[in-house]
C-alpha cells in the first residue's frame, strides 16, 4: 500500500469503554530505523510483519505520504534488530464510530498508561463521529509520536496532561 495518509488523533480518556466498545484487538510491536527526511518503521501485529516509510509532514501532522508493505516475519526480525532505542509495545483496539473505525492504541512498558486513537480520513475537511471516551486532539503534537516515545517515553512527562487521561 502507498499513498497520501490523512489522520487526526486524540487521546483517549481513563477507563475501559473503549475496550468494551472494541470489534478487534492485536498485539503490535514495532521499531524505528534511522533515517533523514522520513520515517522507517517495522511493525509486527500478530502474525503479520509491515515495513513502513513515512514521509516527514508539512501540515502539521494532519498528512502526509505512506508506502506500506508486507514481509516476512524472518525480514522483520532481522530488520527490527537494526532499530534504534528499541521498540514500541501496545495493543490495538478497533472501534466503530459512525461510517469510520477508530484506531486506538494501549501502550506498554514506559509508556504504559497512554492510550491513544486515530482516525484515518480521505480529506483533511471530512468529518467523523468520536465516541465518548475520545478525548483532546493531539494532531501534530511530536510527543505523541510512536518514533518519539522511545526516546522521550510518556512515564516521564505523563503529569504534564490533564487527570482524565492518566
Amino acid at each position: 500500500m502507498s499513498g497520501f495518509e490523512i489522520e487526526r488523533k486524540f487521546l483517549v480518556k481513563k477507563g475501559d469503554a473503549f475496550k468494551r466498545a472494541a470489534f478487534s484487538c492485536s498485539h503490535i510491536v514495532q521499531g524505528y530505523i534511522p533515517a533523514d527526511g522520513a520515517t522507517v518503521r517495522i511493525r509486527i501485529r500478530d502474525n503479520q510483519a509491515y515495513l513502513t516509510i513515512k514521509s516527514h509532514s508539512v501540515d502539521g501532522g494532519l498528512s502526509r505520504y505512506e508506502f506500506e508493505k508486507e514481509i516476512t516475519m524472518d525480514e522483520a526480525q532481522h530488520l527490527i534488530k537494526l532499530c534504534k532505542g528499541g521498540v514500541i509495545d501496545k495493543h490495538r483496539y478497533l472501534v466503530k464510530s459512525g461510517n469510520h473505525t477508530f484506531e486506538i492504541d494501549d501502550f506498554h512498558g514506559e509508556n504504559v498508561g497512554l492510550i491513544m486513537a486515530e482516525v484515518e480520513l480521505s480529506s483533511t475537511e471530512e468529518e467523523f463521529e468520536k465516541p465518548e471516551f475520545i478525548g483532546i486532539e493531539v494532531t501534530g503534537d511530536k510527543r505523541f509520536y510512536n518514533s518519539h516515545l522511545l526516546e522521550n517515553p510518556f512515564s516521564l512527562w505523563k503529569n504534564t496532561l490533564p487527570e482524565e487521561y492518566i
